[in-house]
This record gives C-alpha cells, structure tokens and sequence, in this order.
C-alpha cells in the first residue's frame, strides 16, 4: 500500500524559504516518479516540480530557479526546497507518485499521478 505524508509547511513572509518533506512508503524510487503540486483556493491543482526514477527533474515556468526538488533514495524521501517565496506561492502543496516511466522530464499534468498525500499548507504573506 502506498502511502505518502507532507510535512514542512507553515507561514512566512515573501522572500522567505521553506523546506518541503514527504514522507514514502510501499514505494521505491527507483521505480517510481514523484512530483509536487498544488492548489490555491478557486484555482486549479497545478504542477510545480517533478523528478523520474532517473533523476530527469522538471519545473514550472513560474517556479524555475526557485524551487528544487529532490529525493533521497535511501529513505525514499521527496523534499521540495522553496527560496525567494511570493504572495501567489500560496496554497495546498501535495506530493504524488506514479510507477509510470518516462522517457525525459516527468509531466506536471496531474492526471499521470496515481498516489497523493494529503497536503501540507504553504502560507506567504507580504
């Protein structure tokens, strides 16, 4: 059973950072993608980072040289390291994974995820 749990969310002022943990398990990942994604209040879920099982990472537009994203494969941990935050960093941030395989950079569509966490709530003020 795969399960997945964020952690490391809070509030903080704009240009302020935050470290973004999940928590894995039933899941390796070397066989798995994972991403981060989130959702404000009224907009749609959206994909922010993503990294396949060969360490191929892809970012959004918006997020580019702000965020990075990793994984430990040891203890099958996804992190999300968030710098420089904004207003519009606002929202829901979930982790997800999927076992399917990918040529390049993972998608950020988040129909190709198939395991989600609950969410961890990311708050900027400024």
């Amino acid at each position: 059973q795969v399960q997945l749990v964020e952690s490391g969310g809070g509030s903080v002022q704009a240009g302020g950072s935050l470290g973004l943990s999940c928590t894995t398990s039933g899941i390796t990942s070397n066989s798995y993608s994972m991403g981060w994604f989130r959702q404000a209040p009224g907009k749609a879920r959206e994909g922010v980072a993503a990294i396949s099982e060969t360490g191929h990472t892809n970012y959004a537009d918006s997020v580019k040289g702000r965020f990075t994203i990793s994984i430990d494969s040891v203890s099958n941990t996804l992190y999300l390291e968030i710098t420089t935050l904004k207003p519009e960093d606002t929202a829901m941030y979930y982790c997800a994974a999927t076992t399917r395989t990918f040529l390049g950079p993972p998608p950020l569509h988040f129909g190709t995820y198939d395991y989600w966490g609950q969410g961890t709530q990311v708050t900027v003020s400024s």
